[in-house]
């Protein structure tokens, strides 16, 4: 398991600027339907309840860096691809909740009507 009592964390504004400069692959960890309802941009989806570590994306020059709703399953995931020797940069500390409250944008679906919307 990993040694380190804290996992390697950053901020929404430093993942949208790192995704900004095409630096990394975010990889979202929460299960289909919170992803369906809203997401990150250009997040990939790799939910907990089946997370294989070996199955991440290559990150082909780009390092991936893990996302959920409030930070607590990407961070179960990175301990759980660092115990399988998988590398993985950080996880974004506070989840969706922390990157919508720092005003960032999310693609989101009106489950009224099934339309998606990119908002802020």
């Amino acid at each position: 398991m990993f040694k380190s009592r804290v996992v390697p964390t950053e901020t929404p504004q430093q993942i949208h600027d790192a995704m900004a400069r095409g630096e990394i692959i975010l990889v979202d960890v929460r299960e289909p339907s919170e992803y369906a309802v809203e997401r990150i941009h250009g997040a990939m989806l790799f939910p907990l309840s089946t997370f294989d570590p070996a199955s991440l994306p290559d990150a082909q020059g780009k390092q991936v860096v893990l996302q959920c709703g409030s930070g607590k399953r990407s961070d179960m995931a990175f301990r759980k691809a660092f115990a399988a020797g998988v590398l993985v940069r950080s996880h974004m500390g506070g989840g969706i909740m922390a990157w919508k409250a720092a005003g960032l944008p999310v693609v989101s679906t009106d489950p009224a009507t099934g339309a998606v919307h990119d908002r802020v």
